[in-house]
């Protein structure tokens, strides 16, 4: 298995979304209307930013109020990272957009 994918399927790891031109909880429900976030691993060398698609299914938003921005969401999609298959787990608070991820292998 690749170094990178290995190491960010152990444990879980400091992540925060890459939103852009605004880093703001409304431009974090604009991307997870279309379906797609980027989430950056800032644990890495340099950090290491996926495009993840999301899977509508696994989302929860049911803690989320991002008028106010509080509460928390949690976002669950697949990419391929380095030729591996991986899903992409991220729990994210919305006041800091910061939070927990990791990535789990697919088979």
């Amino acid at each position: 298995m690749n170094e990178l994918v290995k190491q960010l399927s152990e444990g879980f790891h400091p992540v925060e979304v890459s939103l852009r031109p605004e880093k703001t909880s409304t431009a974090l429900k604009e991307s997870i209307d279309r379906g797609y976030v980027h989430i950056k691993f800032t644990n890495t060398k340099g950090g290491t930013e996926l495009g993840v698609r999301l899977d509508k299914d696994a989302l929860n938003l049911n803690n989320a109020d991002f008028k106010n921005q509080t509460g928390e969401v949690h976002l669950v999609g697949n990419l391929t990272l380095n030729y591996v298959k991986v899903r992409c787990i991220a729990d994210i608070d919305l006041k800091t957009l910061e939070g927990k991820g990791h990535l789990e292998p697919l088979q």
